[in-house]
């Protein structure tokens, strides 16, 4: 087995074991710290379906304004939908949301939420995929708007990832993912944490490659919306980055960014 099918399978059965908790790593999905590592809380407090939100997130890629009425939607590692079914009211009837993940347990709890979110809205603007984000099961030039939420930092390949959104995106399309970056390498006890990849630290890129390898992919004005440190007290018990706290302290950082096609 390739090592990026091992990380696959890493990944999956973590939050595989997520989606059968239907709770987040740090252990309730009420949980107001993300196992991500930001030092916010981004627990949407009116989501249409609570059941979506586990407590994943790093970010709020749909809080800056840039996704409008009637566009087409990719939401990269969606999970059990909470970004999806937050930018399906955003697009309304005349758009659509699609979620792509790689986990089967995800799936399934995602596609139950949909129905939820029928019930609740009315609305019947969702669909989710199964694939890798790295080869995304989409035809070109066919989405307006891609988010992303605590997910690319996971992949082994990055800049095809974001090779990828620029294939789907239409001229003119957006890009707005919130994500995991190192300001500086960790340290070597941490490197090779395979508990420490799953909960988006290991496997993070420094902030410069990141960000160099969106522009790599063809974005243009590659900005940042938000930008926020990983203090030591984020680890709230998670046994993946409580024993690696104070290493980690100032590290990582969440941030969200913009790109344009």
């Amino acid at each position: 087995m390739k090592p990026s099918d091992q990380t696959h399978e890493l990944v999956k059965k973590a939050y595989g074991e997520v989606a059968r908790r239907q709770s987040s790593c740090c252990g309730s999905s009420n949980s107001t710290i993300s196992c991500c590592g930001d030092d916010k809380a981004f627990v949407v407090q009116d989501h249409p379906v609570p059941e979506a939100e586990l407590g994943l997130s790093c970010g709020n890629p749909l809080a800056f304004g840039y996704i409008n009425n009637g566009d087409v939607v990719l939401d990269l590692g969606s999970g059990a939908g909470k970004d999806v079914f937050l930018a399906a009211q955003k697009v309304g009837d005349a758009g659509r949301v699609i979620g792509v993940d790689m986990t089967p347990e995800m799936l399934a709890l995602a596609r139950k939420n949909a129905v939820k979110f029928f019930e609740t809205t009315g609305l019947a603007n969702v669909e989710f995929r199964e694939g890798h984000i790295e080869q995304l099961p989409l035809e070109d030039a066919s989405v307006d708007v891609v988010i992303s939420n605590c997910v690319i930092n996971l992949s082994t390949d990055k800049p095809q990832v974001f090779r990828e959104v620029h294939r789907v995106l239409r001229p003119g399309g957006r890009m707005i993912v919130s994500d995991i970056v190192l300001n500086r390498p960790l340290p070597q006890t941490a490197k090779n944490d395979a508990d420490l990849y799953a909960s988006c630290i290991a496997g993070a890129l420094l902030r410069e490659e990141y960000l160099q390898a969106i522009r790599d992919a063809g974005f243009e004005n590659v900005e940042l919306l938000g930008d926020c440190k990983y203090a030591a007290s984020n680890a709230c018990g998670d046994p993946a980055t409580a024993p690696h706290a104070e290493a980690l302290a100032g590290v990582a950082a969440s941030v969200t960014v913009l790109a344009l096609r």
